[in-house]
């Protein structure tokens, strides 16, 4: 695996969103392809980067955590989906979030905001109104760009591996 943010010794942080990560909805997550990986793990990682720099900014650090972990939380799987059905979910997919989430969890008024705003400006629908919105949206973005790296360099070395043993193989 690649980086990973280890929460297991935050406390703090694991009594925030505790709720979130044993209810039973949030679990499916865990079988979601998500960038190659899943949904759950990228959530957490959204989720505890943006809870720490929020923290480290003395602003909405709750807020922040709950909401980064609620970003993408809607049970729709990118791999089934045609290339046109993915682009729109791509632009769509916030309000789902949004949607799903109120109908599990008590969100603040400005943990709407985060979910909803995250995938500005692609979509251009809502601006984030606040820092905690900011963070999320940018951690997300950076995440992101992290795990599909991730995912092509072991696409890249899996295919040198196979180059390179055809090549030792000619006699």
């Amino acid at each position: 695996m690649f980086y990973d943010f280890t929460i297991d010794n935050d406390r703090e942080y694991k009594k925030i969103v505790e709720d979130i990560l044993d209810h039973e909805e949030f679990q499916k997550t865990k079988d979601i392809n998500h960038h190659g990986l899943n949904r759950y793990d990228h959530s957490i990682r959204v989720s505890y980067c943006s809870y720490k720099i929020a923290k480290f900014l003395h602003i909405g650090y709750e807020e922040t955590a709950r909401a980064g972990l609620l970003h993408d939380f809607f049970l729709v799987n990118n791999k089934e989906m045609s290339a046109k059905e993915k682009m729109t979910t791509l632009v769509t997919h916030p309000k789902y979030a949004k949607a799903y989430s109120e109908k599990y969890f008590d969100l603040t008024e400005k943990e709407k905001d985060i979910i909803v705003s995250h995938m500005f400006p692609l979509a251009p629908t809502r601006v984030p109104k606040y820092a905690e919105s900011w963070i999320v949206n940018l951690v997300d973005d950076y995440i992101t760009i992290r795990e599909q790296l991730h995912v092509k360099r072991k696409q890249i070395y899996r295919f040198a591996n196979f180059v390179f043993a055809l090549i030792l193989s000619i006699d």
